[in-house]
């Protein structure tokens, strides 16, 4: 599948200058970033991040942005021969390979990178927490506190990984630079050392307390804020506080994923609030106001005469406040009419009466009675 115009996936003219791709690509880095697209469009939004990684340093490289404007793709694609460019053709050849290997191994922009050292510079993986709140607890927001593992330097080694009275040595095989170099004819491919791991060092005599990683499990507590409105699934990212890097690498993030307990009396639906109010027999046949439980204390609904089985009331601005949205969500009150069960004999002699009543008058007290008989008897007709 063919390229596309590295101009035309920046949105840039071909005249740009370098403060106008930086900011067209920072637009479509916010825009399509892995972190900020989940779900359906997560495969989509990455292939046009990478796309959009990709033009944006060939375009801020002036040797490579010089070659693209003469050659096209041809002149920094390493699978292309880059002919009439002199000496530079094989060096923008070679450059732009290692280029491609360093975006498979995390060069720039990844999880790993060159220390002052020359050792391999990893970043912390990522951790995911889940918490479970009550739905008041989402509603209102909450502040509570966590424990996680965390890492501290060994004591008995003082952070070398190596057993007290012995230190480590550096690893023949990368000669302490933590990376390896592959070479097949003139291409030469770097990947991390397979003996020290990257670290440069490997340590004979490892100590027993640490097990030689200069450092010990350990938990910590962590002040953490939730939001007011959030929701089911959501995630709250704190920075840092994911596993350590290696080698002086920066820490990954934790992600606390939000679970809400099931509600005794309300289920929630985006910003809106459902619940079952039960009404008896005689209440919804005379009508009258009634209280009903909300998040923030009660309220008071004005049931009418008459009123039937499945009828629902809606309570603005009772739901909940999202934590993207600008105004609260409703609360809808759906009515069960309770039919009564154990009744003393005078109580069925009083409604054997009153039904006998209800007859006397017609179908008047029951419509829809009247109206699914009727239609009964068309259906056998």
């Amino acid at each position: 599948m063919s390229k596309r115009d590295f101009y035309e996936v920046l949105g840039v003219p071909k005249n740009a200058s370098e403060d106008d791709i930086k900011k067209a690509y920072r637009k479509l880095a916010m825009k399509h970033h892995p972190d900020r697209n989940q779900g359906d469009t997560a495969k989509k939004s990455e292939e046009k991040f990478k796309e959009a990684k990709e033009a944006y340093e060939m375009l801020t490289d002036p040797q490579k942005r010089a070659a693209y404007d003469q050659y096209g793709h041809a002149g920094v694609d390493p699978n292309m021969g880059r002919g009439g460019a002199g000496g530079e053709g094989m060096g923008g050849f070679a450059e732009a390979f290692g280029d491609i290997f360093g975006d498979i191994f995390g060069g720039a922009g990844g999880g790993q990178r060159r220390g002052s050292a020359g050792q391999q510079v990893f970043r912390g993986g990522d951790l995911s927490y889940a918490m479970e709140i009550s739905l008041e607890e989402a509603a209102h927001g909450k502040e509570t506190q966590i424990r996680i593992p965390a890492y501290e330097t060994c004591e008995t080694c003082k952070g070398s990984g190596a057993k007290p009275g012995t230190s480590p040595k550096v690893c023949s095989t990368c000669n302490g630079g933590g990376t390896v170099h592959m070479r097949q004819g003139f291409f030469s491919i770097q990947q991390t050392c397979p003996h020290c791991h990257g670290t440069g060092k490997i340590i004979p005599e490892p100590c027993t307390t640490c097990s030689g990683q200069g450092r010990i499990k350990k938990n910590k507590t962590l002040e953490v804020k939730i939001p007011a409105g959030i929701n089911e699934g959501m995630r709250i990212r704190s920075s840092g506080n994911g596993e350590p890097g290696t080698n002086g690498g920066p820490s990954g993030d934790l992600y606390i994923e939000i679970r809400i307990k099931q509600h005794e009396i309300f289920e929630r639906d985006g910003d809106d609030l459902h619940c079952t109010v039960p009404v008896g027999l005689t209440t919804a046949a005379l009508g009258g106001a009634m209280e009903v439980p909300t998040l923030g204390g009660k309220a008071e609904i004005d049931l009418p005469e008459g009123t039937q089985h499945g009828k629902t009331f809606r309570l603005r601005g009772k739901g909940i406040k999202g934590v993207r949205s600008s105004y609260p969500g409703d609360l809808y009150c759906h009515v069960s009419v309770e039919t009564p069960i154990k009744l003393t004999e005078h109580q069925r002699k009083l409604l054997k009466e009153l039904d006998d009543a209800f007859r006397k008058s017609g179908d008047k007290h029951s419509p829809n009675t009247k109206g699914w008989a009727d239609r009964v008897k068309d259906l056998f007709k």
